[in-house]
């Protein structure tokens, strides 16, 4: 079953989105949430981790929300953070797998060993970039990551 990662839903959870991430396994949030409802109904269809953006930052609700996280992901070594400026710069080298959100630019990008990847918003459309998410799956021991829109490109 494929890992879901999304970011940057800022208030917005689409039901394109939700649709998109039935059946998976795990659920990944880059923060910028916007309120504690979304992470409800994630947590409804899979297991959620998820990292507080800089709009969730002074939120009362998002306070227990960890900026950086590191967990395991199907044996790979993972970094979670909002924001690809926060990366350590003495990241530890076992992690194999970044993702970050933010800038609202979708990323998928393999860079000296590593995985990097910026699922972009999966909320309001921000000027002319689409509207997305990642999902990651298994093959093998490597981690493959498809980028899915969720809305037309704009016109």
């Amino acid at each position: 079953m494929p890992t879901a990662i999304l970011s940057d839903t800022h208030n917005l959870l689409r039901p394109e989105a939700l649709a998109a991430i039935q059946g998976c396994s795990l659920i990944i949030h880059a923060g910028d949430i916007g309120n504690p409802d979304i992470l409800t109904q994630l947590a409804a269809i899979a297991p959620v981790h998820a990292v507080r953006g800089n709009n969730d930052v002074n939120s009362p609700w998002a306070q227990d929300l960890p900026d950086l996280l590191t967990f395991d992901l199907h044996g790979h070594p993972t970094l979670l953070v909002h924001n690809i400026a926060d990366v350590p710069a003495d990241l530890d080298p076992a992690i194999s797998l970044v993702i970050t959100g933010h800038s609202h630019k979708p990323l998928i990008e393999r860079r000296d060993g590593r995985l990097y990847i910026n699922p972009g918003s999966a909320g309001p459309r921000r000027f002319r970039l689409p509207v997305t998410l990642v999902l990651l799956e298994m093959d093998g021991a490597s981690l493959e990551a498809r980028l899915v829109s969720l809305l037309d490109p704009p016109a």
